[in-house]
């Protein structure tokens, strides 16, 4: 009895220290289109990382309880972890940073980036808003996690054309995505 206690804490004890690597970009990406194709959704891509604040509110946004279902009956989500700190690199999804520059994302423009797609992979838009009168943005254009009422238009409109969002679906989105907005820190 006292030798099956002490084999299942090693066996506790090791479970607990194992920890598997992240899927390789490939590898989430592959998924996420096979998935998309065969439910007939698009992807949304979205590159983070876990000291990210602005990704965990985008993440929340998404997740929020009154617009979960709108966004998961129109895309598949998924995230690829990219530039973690020093010691949490092994956080990092193999090759995410590579696929960030393949969709004209640039790691030095800041995160969350995020690419809405086709099953097939081509590209709706990006994070990356146009300035007026361009066709397309550079990492000095990342809205992240769209907070500003320009920033939140301009998500609605791809959102619009890659899903079958009614304009009150859309509304509902907006509406939840205005309050990431920071307080103003104004004390007249």
């Amino acid at each position: 009895m006292k030798t099956l206690f002490t084999l299942m804490l090693v066996l506790l004890s090791f479970g607990s220290f194992a920890q598997s690597a992240p899927d390789s970009s490939t590898t989430v990406l592959n998924a996420a289109y096979a998935k998309a194709h065969s439910e007939h959704k698009n992807v949304i891509l979205m590159f983070h990382a876990s000291w990210c604040g602005w990704c965990k509110k985008m993440e929340a946004s998404i997740n929020d309880p009154d617009c979960q279902k709108l966004f998961n009956d129109n895309y598949i989500i998924v995230y690829l972890d990219i530039l973690e700190r020093p010691g949490k690199q092994n956080l990092e999804n193999p090759g995410g940073t590579d696929v960030m520059k393949s969709f004209n994302g640039d790691p030095n423009g800041g995160i969350p980036f995020w690419v809405i797609l086709t099953p097939s992979g081509k590209a709706y838009g990006n994070s990356y808003k146009p300035p007026l009168g361009a066709t397309t943005g550079t990492a000095k254009d990342n809205v992240g996690c769209p907070a500003e009422a320009d920033e939140v238009a301009y998500f609605m409109s791809l959102l619009k054309s890659s899903s079958k969002l009614s304009d009150q679906q859309l509304a509902v989105i907006k509406n939840r995505f205005l309050k990431n907005k920071p307080a103003s820190t104004n004390a007249n």
